[in-house]
Order: C-alpha cells, then structure tokens, then sequence
C-alpha cells in the first residue's frame, strides 16, 4: 500500500515539474470555456458542437475547450466582459444592445470590446401554452399564468421588448413566473403555468418534451405591433415554425425571432479564435449534422448576419483566407 502511495505520489510530482518545464506539451496548453444557455436549448448543443470540433486537433493547437451551461444570452455577454468567459452564444438583439449600451445594457454602457465570431441559427420566439387554454395568438395569453423567462436571459430582454410595443406590463398576467429554459416545460405539464415565451433554434426538446407530453399547442405572435418592431430593428426578422416538426402542432406557426450568435471580447487572444474559426468551417458537414437546427446553415451568412458588434480580428483572418471577405 505504502509503495503503491510513493509511486502516486512519485508520478503526481513528476507531472507537477513536467508542467512546469518551458516547452513541454501540458505547459502550453490552453484553455477555453464557451458559456451557453439551458442543457435542453440549442445554444448548449452549439457550444458543444463547437468545443467537439476544437478539441478535435488540441494536440496541434494546444487548445481545450469545454462548455457551461449558464443564464442565457445576457448573462454570457456580461461574464466575457468581466473576463470569466472567452466566448458565449447570445440572440442577435442581446448582441446589439450590448455593443451599443442601450435596453438592457443601458446602465452598463457601450461594450466597445464585444466582439462577433460568426452567426448560427435561426431563433424564431416561441409561444407554447397548455392545450385547455384554447390559445391561438399571443393576446390570449393576457391575464394568465405565464413563464416569462429567467432574469439575465434573452427570452427575458426580447419579451419585455415585446410587452412594451403591446403597451403591455408584466402585471397584465395573472403571474410572471421566472422559470429557468429548462424548467418551463414540466411546470407547463404540471398545471403550474399556463405558457411561456422562448427564443430557440428548431426543432428543441424543449418544446418537443410538452408537445408529446400533454398536447401543448404553438401559438402565433404577430399584428401591427410586432411588424413596427420587425421594419424598426435589422436584427428581428418575421419567420414561421413549420406544420408537423411537433406532435399535435400540424399548422404552421408564425411568428417573428432573431439569429443566434457566437461573441468574443476583443482582449481574447487573435490565435485561439482563429483556431475554434478554423476547427467549425474546416469540419462544417460534421457541424451541420450535430444539431437539425444547423442543417441549412450557410457560412457565406454566417459571416455577417446578425452581427453588430465587428467581428473578431482572429475570425477576419480565416474569412479572408477562404476568400469570403
């Protein structure tokens, strides 16, 4: 036992001074977190798609990458500015506020050290309410028990911004639940509330668990207050949840939504986004086939939809070496 101990022991301390050699493999590397959103969303499979496609070739490149599971779009944009994240997924409107220190981000001011890596997938808002409720558009939901979304998350920021273009208050339902992305669902089966907003990529389990588990129905938002919102800011645009991609749900729902982005601050490293860059376009057809919601992904505008803030200087190299810049 004694023997078996000296030699931990002995390997441990052996590993300990290897670290600590100039030139060794395990000196150099590198690591790197990408915070996400809810393990059920989409930005969670994205960010480990990603650090799938980095880590990959961490051998030649030195770098690991791993992914958090975090609070959301505002969260990840507010914890890479603090320098606790390296790159977070955030909606296209949480992106543009931030860079411009305005809505939520107004306190804050300006993040002029934001940074765009590349956009993903489409995120059409997403209303699902229990099937006894009998709604059909988002004014049904007036007056009722609804999930409106976890403070520091983009479905919160977009929702608000959705409830002041109806001159709308979160007092208008009969409760403002908070539920975290993951939670939403059950509470929904549970009889605990009656709907909730969300802002994801298709198809998610988060809608597909309580579409299969009690017959949640797809509710549409649009009207004249959602068009001023859409013709006013370049990052919304209107999009349709199709027909049959939910159990119970055979209409197409319309609705309206922003991109899913890829952010970084200008203070990480030229190399490392070059690399995680490199890793995702090299190994696009594998990136595609990680999640159906990157299916009809096209790099050509994944470069520059949705991107307020200037891309990362990292990013431009490789875009400029494929030619597309």
């Amino acid at each position: 036992m004694q023997f078996a101990t000296k030699h931990l022991l002995g390997g441990m301390l052996g590993a300990a001074l290897l670290a600590a050699l100039p030139g060794t493999g395990i000196a150099q590397q590198k690591f790197v977190t990408i915070g996400t959103g809810g393990v059920t969303g989409v930005y969670y499979a994205a960010g480990g798609a990603i650090c799938r496609l980095l880590n990959k070739d961490r051998k030649t490149h030195g770098i690991r990458c791993s992914v958090e599971s975090t609070g959301g779009s505002a969260y990840n944009v507010n914890t890479i500015r603090g320098g606790e994240l390296d790159f977070g997924t955030t909606q296209s409107d949480v992106h543009y506020n931030a860079y411009k220190g305005v809505g939520a981000f107004k306190d804050a001011g300006a993040y002029t050290d934001l940074r765009s890596v590349f956009s993903i997938h489409p995120e059409p808002f997403t209303v699902l309410a229990r099937k006894e409720t009998n709604a059909t558009k988002f004014e049904d939901m007036k007056g009722k028990r609804f999930n409106v979304g976890n403070p520091g998350s983009g479905t919160r920021a977009s929702l608000e911004e959705l409830l002041g273009a109806l001159g709308w208050k979160l007092s208008d339902f009969s409760l403002a639940s908070e539920l975290k992305a993951d939670e939403h669902g059950p509470a929904l089966c549970d009889n605990k509330i009656d709907g909730f907003f969300y802002g994801v990529g298709h198809p998610s389990a988060n809608i597909q668990d309580p579409t299969t588990t009690c017959g949640a129905k797809l509710v549409s938002i649009t009207g004249p207050a959602v068009d001023k919102l859409v013709a006013a800011n370049s990052f919304y645009a209107k999009a349709t949840i199709p027909g049959g991609l939910y159990s119970n749900n055979p209409q197409p729902t319309q609705t309206y939504g922003v991109l899913a982005t890829l952010v970084s601050s200008a203070k990480v490293d030229n190399e490392t986004v070059y690399q995680l860059v490199k890793a995702t376009f090299e190994n696009f057809d594998e990136f595609k086939k990680l999640h159906p919601a990157f299916a009809s992904l096209d790099p050509k505008n994944m470069i520059k939809d949705g991107l307020s803030a200037p891309l990362h200087d990292g990013a431009l190299k490789y875009y400029k070496e494929k030619g597309w810049m």
